[in-house]
């Protein structure tokens, strides 16, 4: 059994090579990319960044998650403010606040189905800091100390988006639909509040229905 993962894993890993070499040329000189002159090096981070994601373990801390969600999510928005025609330090700076407080929130919400597989994949130094193991989390535990974890991970994520805002007046208008992801991450954060920060709660599984009038009025306002 061995045997056949480090095959099947050497063989992942070839046609990521074969991939990266062939289709990714052929995709960065795509019609879309040259009408937008879409930087090369947030795809490469993207793939890079996957790429040493693929051994399904736990982060080491909130620093290597948050460097994680830095080269995906948030290269993802350099990318949409590039297409938009932005190309300004304070969009940037935002994109990179509100990538990483995305990549954060994804981590969290994704946790129950990952639990449900026997994985885990929140910050081991969180966990450790209030002496909760990857077994509690499996078990769907909803002790205080548990729930502290994700307090303490939601609250990074907040955080985040918090200094994406602060400034806010520096950032072009014509960047912030490329932000209106907060409206989901606003929702989360505030929802998972509600229940005290037990993750497991089954209404944070559930539809927003408000979603799409947040959006509205979060674009009617020209704030992100």
């Amino acid at each position: 059994m061995t045997y056949l993962k480090s095959m099947a894993s050497q063989m992942f890993q070839s046609v990521i090579a074969v991939l990266r070499k062939k289709d990714l040329e052929r995709h960065l000189s795509s019609q879309a990319v040259k009408r937008h002159n879409l930087t090369k090096m947030w795809f490469m981070k993207i793939i890079d960044e996957r790429e040493k994601n693929l051994d399904d373990r736990a982060y080491r801390n909130i620093q290597e998650l948050e460097k994680y969600a830095e080269n995906t999510q948030s290269a993802l928005l350099y990318l949409t403010l590039e297409t938009l025609g932005v190309r300004d330090v304070h969009a940037d700076h935002a994109a990179s606040h509100i990538g990483k407080a995305q990549g954060i929130v994804t981590c969290l919400r994704a946790t129950p189905y990952h639990c449900t597989r026997q994985k885990v994949f929140l910050p081991m130094d969180i966990c450790m800091l209030h002496g909760v193991s990857q077994e509690d989390f499996i078990r769907g535990k909803q002790e205080k100390n548990v729930r502290d974890v994700i307090y303490d991970i939601a609250s990074q994520a907040h955080i985040h988006l918090e200094h994406a805002r602060s400034f806010s007046k520096k950032v072009p208008v014509k960047a912030y639909p490329a932000f209106f992801c907060t409206v989901a991450l606003d929702d989360y954060l505030c929802n998972v509040r509600k229940v005290d920060f037990n993750i497991f709660h089954p209404s944070l599984q559930r539809k927003s229905t408000l979603l799409p009038l947040h959006l509205y009025v979060r674009s009617w306002k020209k704030t992100y």
